[in-house]
């Protein structure tokens, strides 16, 4: 973990705990644990929008039996992600890797990844302005101070979202791997930064012309926006197992803008502190209880474990393997 990602960890983990001090950590407990076992039903549901997510990554490779190998890195991808102090870095790079120990060009699924990462975040804009335009036309609230804040809030989110997206795209386009791989080129030999550079202007070259390919890259926009409107399921299930049902555009509400609100916090590891403080402003609106707006999010957390855990425990074991397969091996002699 870096300096920086460990401060902003540190500052996550700071406004969780103050948080869940604040509404009372018991209350919120409490309600989290009346969903018994229904968490395991949230944590299964999640297979849904990752599949959907795996089918948008697996439009862009060009590999008939894709998309078990895309289901199966995006679950290491998104493991990673979730539990892992990398920001939201180190589980794209480590999707790329697995699709590449699965027989895909190494510069084909780092440019997949890397235009299904984009295409998804555009996607998640799209839905959270949506979920955004179906609660103010068709929702009965009467707290106009929290609704103001919500439309602050999600414009400001949003914004963060796209200048971040602008920039990636814009460093896409203008080289982002070639001129990272000689910028780091001069901590190594001659011979061994030329090999890189090779390899890094060759996945310049395939993200141009996957940003070429107008069809699959519509294909997987739609597929990604997809995803984001079955996860609003997710949000409906859980709220109905801790005891606080709520409508399918209230569902799409929090689903929407608290993605959104975690999407722009995409540099402090797991969005932590920001989810909770996200679901919290979005409480008054939906008639949720802060407790009960708090046990959301650790329910969400909770499915994070139960999916992440078995993933890295996966992405072990298949690494190791990995590894076994391309030892030399020794000839036995007499």
């Amino acid at each position: 973990m870096t300096r920086t990602a460990a401060i902003l960890f540190s500052l996550g983990a700071a406004v969780f705990v103050a948080l869940l001090a604040r509404q009372g950590a018991g209350a919120v407990a409490s309600t989290l644990a009346s969903a018994g076992w229904g968490l395991l039903a949230v944590a299964a549901f999640h297979a849904l929008p990752l599949a959907v997510d795996a089918a948008a990554l697996a439009v862009l490779l060009a590999r008939p039996a894709a998309f078990v190998d895309a289901l199966r890195a995006r679950w290491a991808g998104e493991s990673v992600n979730s539990l892992l102090p990398a920001g939201q870095i180190g589980g794209p790079v480590l999707m790329a890797r697995h699709l590449g120990q699965r027989g895909v060009q190494m510069h084909d699924a780092a440019a997949a990844v890397t235009v299904s990462t984009t295409l998804q975040s555009v996607a998640q804009i799209a839905f959270a302005l949506i979920g955004l335009t179906a609660f103010a036309a068709f929702s009965a609230t009467q707290n106009a101070h929290a609704a103001r804040m919500l439309h602050v809030a999600t414009l400001c989110a949003t914004g963060v979202l796209a200048a971040a997206i602008a920039t990636f795209y814009y460093a896409q386009q203008r080289g982002l791997f070639g001129r990272f791989s000689r910028l780091i080129g001069k901590a190594l030999g001659a011979r061994r930064a030329l090999r890189a550079s090779a390899r890094a202007d060759a996945i310049d070259e395939a993200v141009r012309q996957l940003y070429r390919a107008h069809r699959r890259l519509a294909a997987s926009f739609a597929l990604s926006f997809c995803g984001w409107i079955v996860g609003i399921g997710e949000v409906w299930l859980a709220l109905a197992f801790i005891g606080h049902p709520v409508s399918w555009l209230d569902a799409l509400l929090l689903e929407s803008v608290g993605q959104a609100i975690r999407g722009a916090a995409f540099a402090i590891p797991g969005s932590l502190g920001a989810q909770e403080g996200g679901y919290l402003l979005l409480a008054p609106l939906v008639g949720l209880t802060p407790d009960a707006a708090l046990a959301l999010s650790l329910a969400k957390r909770a499915r994070e474990l139960a999916l992440g855990l078995p993933g890295m425990v996966y992405l072990h074991w298949s690494e190791r393997d990995w590894q076994r397969r391309r030892a030399p091996r020794v000839p036995l002699t007499d």
